[in-house]
Parts: C-alpha cells; structure tokens; sequence
C-alpha cells in the first residue's frame, strides 16, 4: 500500500468527513461496492472520487 492512501485517508478523517464518504473513497484500492440498500449519497461521492484517484467532493461532506 502507498503512503497516498494513508495520507490522504489521514487528512479527511482531520478535516472531519463523513466517514459514508471515506469508506466509499477505499474504493482507490478497488474493492466492491457495499450492497445496494447500504450505500449512501455520501459513500457513492466517495467510491466515485475513490476510483478517480482525486478527493474533488469531500468537501461536500465535511461534518465539523
């Protein structure tokens, strides 16, 4: 795993995002989807942005 993911998982949990979100965003590392009736707007942001390799809408679901 590289220092990216780490870095990066680090900064959103410090910048307060929802966690539906940073699940989702573990999508970088390829993994499925959660099953239909668990995902959320702010998971299915993440996985998007996650499969991307970007952050673009954490923001969107900053919690603090």
């Amino acid at each position: 795993m590289d220092n990216g993911y780490d870095e990066t998982v680090d900064r959103l949990e410090k910048l307060g995002i929802d966690q539906d979100y940073i699940q989702g965003w573990v999508g970088y590392l390829g993994n499925s989807e959660r099953e239909h009736q668990r995902v959320t707007d702010a998971y299915k942001s993440g996985y998007e942005d996650g499969q991307s390799s970007v952050t673009d809408k954490a923001m969107v679901w900053q919690i603090n």
